[in-house]
């Protein structure tokens, strides 16, 4: 604890209050104040010996004269503005000390966001999806001060971009612009937008400018909370001005990062480059932005510069064009620790990341048929995984696919694109019912502020955001017998699965509001109008 505590400082303004600050290094260096409050008087207070010479902060022990009956009870408030903001926040946000009211007011507010999506199935199920459901509204924090705007922070864009932030869209609509309007002030603070924020700052400790895609899919599903055009110049100087982890120049000359010029995870940057390259065409488009449309969705293509026809992975090139050599699909890599050419993985997780443009990914891969069974491949090959420095969070594995990490969390679903559901389906529930338990270390992988929880919130209804910008959720299979998203205008999307059962894993066929549905997909609006989207389950293979 000392080499993380830099400054600290405490107060004691009188027996019953303590104020304080400290100022902490771990990612980033930041400062919180304090106040911790008694409802008892304490009579006198005892400084502990120095354990340790680099120790900066003291240690205390209270003692406290309690009557008969009575209770020592403590108020503890922070603030990342200053002991005052502390000391308002405590007042307001816990104004009594009456504790049932405390419980009970924390009670009902976590009963009003886990009410928002109501489910039918086995006890199990509903503790897993609670469960999960908790843990996504735990992030993004709320540091401002009460009377303050929000400014929310504790941003894994990395990870929660994919699934958590369009599943908020959905149960958490009363945020979406708050969300982004902190990202924007986070952009004007730092000079471009959130990679990986922590209490306001920011910590470089992942890869893309994946603010991009939330900002623009808020845009594109009608929030209007924030200023577009404010958000498309923060977007376009993010994507556009060189920063840390982000050289635009090199990606521009090269139409990808060389491996010899960006000497770590070359691949895995084009290719999340590439994609929020995409996200912000779409921003452009809609806001009529011909010539920026234009140079942004040349680069959402660079990710073609990567594949290699005779691999047909993602493969890293230098700066003359050549194939990297001896190529080694299996080896795991992690920047921090030991460079290589992808993050937290390997060419077999990273090749599918293409979430924008799946038609021309199946295309290189030499058609629809081709696409699956080098699917197939992924999913059989023996897990086996040679690793290379610090590789701990590519777990959850299914041959070579790895659940734990999120740039696989798509890949399930590329099956339906392809034109094979079926086999979307039958993944689907073996994710669902292996790497998703009903205990203490149920989760097969990091979950990563939320994104873990927020895949398998989507999956148990039935679709999945695939590209999560634009709203397009790509049917899957339920997995259980119902589930009802509480949308905020006060309509109710439910999902029926007709025939459910352990054994009847595969969709037979799919109606809208008492329509036959065709499409591989269903759109964000028509989740938001309301009605029943009802999935006939059967136990037999079937296409439909």
């Amino acid at each position: 604890f000392s080499t993380h505590l830099l400054d600290a400082g405490q107060n004691f303004e009188s027996p019953t209050m303590i104020t304080g600050y400290a100022n902490t290094v771990a990612w980033l260096e930041r400062t919180y104040y304090y106040v911790i409050e008694f409802n008892q008087p304490y009579i006198s207070v005892q400084k502990r010996p120095v354990r340790d010479s680099a120790e900066k902060a003291h240690r205390y022990v209270f003692h406290f004269d309690l009557e008969q009956g009575k209770e020592l009870m403590v108020k503890v408030s922070l603030s990342s503005q200053s002991i005052e903001g502390a000391k308002k926040n405590l007042s307001t946000e816990i104004p009594s000390w009456d504790f049932e009211w405390t419980r009970a007011s924390a009670s009902q507010a976590w009963e009003n966001v886990l009410s928002r999506i109501s489910i039918e199935g086995s006890e199990e199920q509903k503790r897993i999806f609670y469960t999960s459901m908790y843990h996504l509204f735990i992030h993004p924090n709320n540091i401002a001060d009460t009377g303050k705007p929000p400014f929310y922070s504790t941003l894994s864009l990395w990870d929660t971009y994919r699934a958590a932030h369009p599943l908020y869209t959905l149960v958490a609509a009363d945020k979406v612009d708050d969300f982004v309007n902190s990202m924007l002030r986070q952009h004007d603070e730092v000079g471009h937008l959130p990679i990986w924020a922590l209490w306001g700052g920011e910590t470089y400790c992942m890869i893309g400018n994946h603010a991009v895609p939330p900002i623009v899919d808020a845009w594109l599903k009608g929030f209007r909370g924030f200023d577009a055009e404010r958000a498309y110049q923060a977007i376009k100087s993010s994507l556009t001005l060189n920063h840390k982890n982000s050289d635009w120049t090199t990606y521009d000359n090269y139409g990808y990062y060389p491996y010899d010029i960006i000497t770590v995870e070359s691949v895995s940057r084009t290719l999340e480059s590439s994609y929020d390259d995409y996200c912000a065409a779409q921003l452009a488009k809609a806001l009529g932005k011909t010539d920026d449309y234009d140079f942004f969705i040349k680069r959402a293509g660079y990710y073609k510069n990567l594949f290699d026809p005779e691999t047909k992975l993602m493969r890293p090139k230098n700066s003359s064009g050549q194939w990297k050599a001896p190529f080694n699909t299996f080896v795991l890599s992690h920047a921090s620790t030991s460079g290589g050419d992808y993050t937290e993985g390997n060419a077999w997780q990273y090749t599918w990341h293409v979430q924008h443009d799946v038609e021309g990914l199946i295309e290189l891969m030499g058609g629809p048929d081709y696409f699956t069974a080098k699917l197939d491949t992924l999913f059989l090959l023996e897990s086996t995984q040679e690793g290379s420095g610090f590789v701990s969070d590519v777990t959850g594995l299914i041959g070579q696919y790895a659940h734990g990490n999120e740039p696989s969390h798509h890949v399930a679903y590329l099956y339906a694109l392809a034109g094979k559901p079926w086999k979307t389906a039958e993944l689907v529930n073996q994710i669902c019912h292996t790497k998703y338990q009903d205990k203490v270390d149920g989760l097969c992988g990091n979950d990563d502020c939320g994104q873990m929880s927020a895949w398998y919130i989507f999956s148990i209804m039935g679709f999945y955001p695939v590209n999560p910008c634009g709203g397009e959720y790509v049917l899957g299979a339920p997995q259980v017998p119902k589930a009802s998203i509480n949308l905020r205008s006060g309509k109710t999307f439910t999902v029926v699965a007709e025939n459910w059962s352990p054994e009847n894993i595969y969709v037979q066929s799919v109606l809208l509001n008492g329509i036959p549905y065709k499409k591989v997909s269903i759109n964000h609006q028509d989740i938001l109008n309301g009605g029943e989207l009802r999935f006939r389950m059967t136990g037999s293979v079937e296409k439909f």
